[in-house]
């Protein structure tokens, strides 16, 4: 997209719209990169089943799962935690408790991935309770981001769009920025991942995420028996002055670039996530001259009655 000031060119991946066939306004999916790591983490999910997510008060994970375990027949608990809250994220909560069977509230993350771990514990075949954790954070789930980073690859090799030498996004649990890193040194991509951090520093920082790309690549070698190739240390760099302080609660160095995106685009970022990410690489594009991409994840859909239009790659 243009962007005033840039000095490179800087390109939007649309994985907002990777859930176009399956997930409609109606539906109100917001799947966006959710749907990535819910193709892994509910393949096993049969009708009569219950499944359960965790997640933050107006978290897309969790809206994702409750309307994805539906179509697949699957009852869906949601446990939630209370947080600081945008406009975007009370309209995704208010949809997500309205698609819920049931919806518990704790005190915060800790208490409520202690009764979720409990709940899978009391359930009797052949109806199972499966543990789905927050942000699709686990080996399993960042593989759908090991093939995202494997797509955008692909892209590249078309000649699509060049070699991006940085590819931004938000960083929240972790791993579709660790599945992304992975994914590229797979296919010897140089590419470099920057998560903007949107989350406490306990949560989002590189070690943590160098650590779920090696437990992902350790996955994959041990099902397939290929050797599988390390993230390099400059593979994945935290980026963290962009947070706002608190999760959920919106930057407002962000909101002058939010608007001019959704001016050039007409596509609306969210405050927790997209509008820090898409900042940093706004920033980062008037710094240099190689290419810059953006990793769009959030589905505006939850939000508009409108349809989004494509824009740069889909």
């Amino acid at each position: 997209m243009e962007l005033p000031g840039a000095r490179g060119p800087l390109w939007v991946k649309r994985d907002d719209l990777n859930a176009s066939g399956l997930c409609d306004v109606a539906s109100a999916c917001a799947a966006g990169n959710k749907l990535r790591a819910l193709e892994f983490l509910l393949a096993h999910v049969k009708p009569g089943d219950t499944v359960l997510a965790l997640g933050g008060d107006g978290s897309t994970h969790v809206m994702a799962t409750v309307v994805l375990a539906h179509r697949l027949g699957a009852r869906a608990r949601a446990i939630r935690w209370p947080h600081e809250m945008n406009e975007t994220a009370r309209l995704v909560d208010r949809r997500a408790r309205e698609m819920a069977d049931d919806v518990r509230r704790e005190r915060g993350p800790v208490r409520a991935v202690v009764r979720g771990w409990l709940a899978t514990r009391r359930t009797r075949e052949p109806a199972r309770t499966w543990w789905v954790p927050p942000g699709g954070a686990s080996p399993l789930g960042m593989l759908g981001a090991v093939n995202a980073g494997l797509e955008l690859a692909g892209q590249v090799t078309r000649g699509l769009l060049p070699a991006p030498a940085h590819v931004v996004l938000p960083l929240g649990t972790g791993g579709t920025a660790g599945g992304l890193a992975l994914g590229f040194a797979i296919a010897g991509l140089d590419t470099q991942v920057l998560g903007v951090r949107v989350v406490p520093r306990i949560m989002a920082n590189e070690w943590r995420v160098r650590r779920l790309a090696h437990r992902c690549a350790r996955l994959i070698a041990r099902t397939t028996g290929s050797r599988i190739p390390r993230v390099a240390p400059r593979g994945i760099r935290v980026v963290h002055r962009f947070y706002g302080g608190a999760y959920g609660r919106p930057l407002g160095a962000a909101q002058e670039v939010r608007r001019e995106f959704e001016r050039a685009t007409g596509v609306l970022l969210d405050e927790t996530y997209g509008a820090k990410a898409f900042a940093a690489a706004a920033e980062l594009a008037q710094t240099t001259d190689t290419a810059t991409l953006y990793w769009l994840t959030f589905d505006a859909r939850c939000v508009s009655e409108q349809s989004v239009p494509s824009m740069s790659l889909p």
